[in-house]
């Protein structure tokens, strides 16, 4: 039986604009005060801690990255728990395959905390409730082991595992696994990266493009192949 992950941020929900305001806020308070959308969406993908220890380095930050992620994750689930959105095409998507008996989980950058108040917020919590962070597995995405984790606690082997993802570094890391993955990127100027080859379904027009009732189908036929 096919099992389906889920990367968070991006992908189920519209969560970005609260991690750059929250990043925003963060650098500010730390001498970093035209912290600019375009240089947040370089990072868009990427684990919350690994990005902040690049932009500590980067900007001569003295504070601890232990200190600057507990003050992201302060002012995010702030803003998450109130102001978060799921895709609708993305719910609908979801709460098909929950009623199907499909194995799901969530699998993402984000500290557990964080994926707890935002599924919590959304009332995803119902429907997907194996949760993976990237702080409990040794490597985030590129690495494969925020998905192998996922696997593990589904009972499912990663050959029978679908990734839904939206970056570059979450199809990588559902390539490295050995994982399907099915590609729905947040800004149409990526559809043609090349970590995207390996993706079984890409909309390539984004969110814009991606509805239930075509990844539902795709899924369906890998799952009778």
């Amino acid at each position: 039986m096919i099992s389906v992950i889920f990367d968070l941020d991006g992908t189920l929900v519209d969560s970005e604009p609260n991690y750059y305001e929250s990043g925003r806020r963060t650098l500010e308070r730390h001498g970093v005060p035209d912290f600019t959308w375009e240089q947040h969406a370089r990072f868009i993908g990427i684990g919350t801690m690994e990005t902040l220890e690049i932009l500590k380095e980067r900007y001569g930050i003295p504070a601890p990255v232990e200190q600057l992620l507990a003050e992201q994750n302060a002012a995010y689930l702030e803003l998450a728990r109130t102001r978060t959105e799921v895709f609708p095409q993305m719910r609908k998507f979801v709460e098909r395959l929950y009623a199907e008996g499909v194995p799901m989980a969530v699998a993402s950058g984000s500290s557990l905390e964080a994926i707890d108040a935002v599924l919590a917020g959304t009332g995803l919590d119902a429907l997907l409730t194996t949760v993976v962070s990237a702080e409990e597995v040794a490597h985030g995405k590129p690495a494969p082991d925020v998905f192998l984790e996922a696997a593990r606690r589904l009972g499912a082997r990663p050959a029978d595992c679908v990734v839904v993802e939206d970056a570059t570094p979450g199809a990588l890391a559902a390539h490295a696994a050995g994982m399907g993955c099915v590609v729905v990127p947040y800004a149409t100027d990526i559809a043609d990266d090349p970590a995207f080859a390996s993706a079984g379904l890409l909309f390539r027009g984004g969110r814009a493009q991606f509805t239930a009732d075509a990844a539902h189908d795709w899924l369906t036929a890998r799952r009778t192949a």
